[in-house]
């Protein structure tokens, strides 16, 4: 199998990006609503953001696999994994808090990773070797050491029963001063920025988590995959700092 150009599959993931926010911008607060088979809601600019993605991303190498939340696929060893907008509860709620990923997978693993806040103006994105970026400048994720001190972001509390986590939940929510609900592709980006020191984020799938595991490390974080305790479902991330990320498995594990 031939070696990746990771920075050239970097520009194609911007360039994907550019064309999602064409489609995503002029249906911000002007799209109906739909609810798909699982409960979750989908708009016409969730479908419209993944065709366009593909279309850049299959020129980069037709062969390559795609997966992304509304076209299925899958990718393999080697392949894009595509959520078109991350957090469409806050976009269909005219909420600017959500975002596109877009992640290139090589050997099984994250390799590169790509955050855009459309409604913000921010990219964050890089790939393995290659450090991170925010709009063209350097970011690292914080080095804060002490949970007391520390902003704390997590995924929605419910999220935690589906992942079979809901007394972690509750060890997490007791013990941790200054936790915030940011979510989804938002509040990962304030993570891998360093404005917020960790965050907990369960009963995720494959395209809600692939970006940051390939951000966070190369923005000299920690990022752990959990599996789900019984009965529960989906992929957990703790990711951020990496003392911060310690003391939360602790309170997760007890």
């Amino acid at each position: 199998m031939p070696r990746l150009d990771l920075a050239q599959a970097l520009r194609c993931a911007e360039a994907a990006a550019d064309a999602a926010r064409r489609e995503i911008l002029p249906r911000f607060r002007n799209v109906a609503v739909e609810t798909k088979r699982d409960g979750s809601p989908v708009t016409e600019a969730d479908r419209a953001a993944e065709r366009a993605i593909r279309e850049v991303l299959a020129s980069f190498d037709r062969e390559l696999p795609i997966l992304g939340e509304e076209y299925g696929g899958e990718t393999g060893q080697r392949g894009w994994i595509v959520d078109p907008i991350d957090g469409t509860i806050s976009f269909s709620r005219g909420l600017p808090l959500y975002g596109t990923l877009i992640a290139l997978v090589d050997e099984g693993a994250p390799v590169l990773g790509l955050i855009d806040l459309p409604s913000l103006g921010e990219r964050t994105s890089g790939h393995r070797g290659g450090g991170v970026r925010r709009n063209g400048a350097s970011v690292r994720c914080s080095q804060e050491t002490e949970l007391a001190r520390a902003l704390v972001s997590h995924g929605d509390p419910f999220a935690f029963e589906l992942f079979g986590m809901k007394r972690g939940w509750t060890r997490l929510a007791e013990s941790t001063r200054m936790l915030r609900g940011y979510t989804d592709a938002f509040g990962h980006a304030l993570v891998i920025g360093g404005g917020v020191g960790a965050m907990v984020d369960v009963n995720l799938n494959p395209w809600d988590a692939a970006a940051t595991q390939a951000l966070v490390p190369e923005a000299g974080g920690r990022c752990e995959t959990l599996a789900p305790g019984p009965g529960g479902k989906g992929i957990g991330l703790v990711f951020g700092s990496p003392a911060l990320v310690e003391r939360l498995l602790e309170l997760l594990r007890a």
